[in-house]
């Protein structure tokens, strides 16, 4: 919760849903039990607001001179916590993966642009804790219904056809941890979440590089899309425009070519 907080003016928004994934073995041993845990993880999280909205002594008077730091509320009307079985076979017994989201503010920077949820995955593995951040724009229903482009490819499934209908989508192997829109059949080459294709309120199109091993267009290389430290993974505004034609390569490995519609 605390590191997907959004500051407003007059309020911290924090997440109000969480989705938790376990090892199949340690789901089942927990799964009579999901209520309760549900309902103390709820109330954990409200503790925690508490605690945070409580100012340290050595603040206060500051906040005296300076005016009231802004609280931290729920966005939503009560917490939502799911536990989930890994069905991909990524975690190890012991490991723990969370999805965080936060529905953010409408933004007027752009005609057509929808609710945006930030979501920060953050996985736990042994004694080692990683983090991503991704935010995405949803589409609405009746936009939904038309097709702005097309992906023509072939992986290790063979030749496919794929309608792009929204105004973000990502492309890779994908996974729990990784949210494909369009899940490539490849080697590890092509990363779980290599690439992101996203159009703006004017029709045209940009490629995020969210891999590891590359992405390029008609031969080059795009530059990467993220930065990665402290075990944070973070995009940050890097992006290449995507023209009619385009031949977008994963990793040298399958290769997609890009058709405005």
């Amino acid at each position: 919760m605390r590191t997907n907080l959004e500051p407003l003016k007059y309020s911290t928004l924090a997440p109000s849903r969480y989705v938790v994934y376990l090892h199949p073995d340690e789901f089942a041993r927990i799964e009579r039990i999901v209520p309760l845990l549900q309902e103390q993880t709820g109330r954990a999280l409200s503790e925690e607001l508490q605690r945070l909205n409580r100012a340290p002594r050595y603040l206060k008077y500051w906040q005296r001179i300076a005016g009231s730091a802004p609280p931290i509320e729920n966005a939503g009307q009560q917490w939502q916590v799911e536990f989930l079985a890994d069905a991909d076979g990524e975690l190890a017994p012991g490991d723990i993966l969370i999805h965080s989201e936060l529905m953010l503010p409408s933004v007027d920077e752009e005609p057509g642009v929808g609710q945006r949820t930030r979501r920060i995955t953050t996985v736990h593995v042994g004694q080692k804790t990683t983090r991503r951040q991704e935010t995405v724009t949803a589409t609405n229903a009746a936009a939904a219904k038309s097709v702005y482009a097309r992906l023509r490819y072939e992986d290790s499934a063979g030749p496919h056809v794929f309608d792009v209908t929204r105004d973000s989508i990502t492309i890779g192997r994908g996974g729990i941890a990784y949210r494909a829109d369009l899940k490539i059949e490849a080697s590890v080459d092509v990363s779980r979440e290599h690439a992101r294709i996203r159009r703006d309120g004017a029709g045209r199109f940009f490629l995020i590089d969210l891999s590891t091993l590359g992405t390029t267009i008609d031969g080059r290389r795009v530059p990467r899309g993220y930065d990665d430290s402290d075990g944070t993974k973070r995009e940050n505004g890097v992006e290449s425009p995507l023209s009619h034609g385009g031949r977008i390569g994963l990793a040298d490995t399958v290769f997609l070519v890009f058709e405005i519609v």
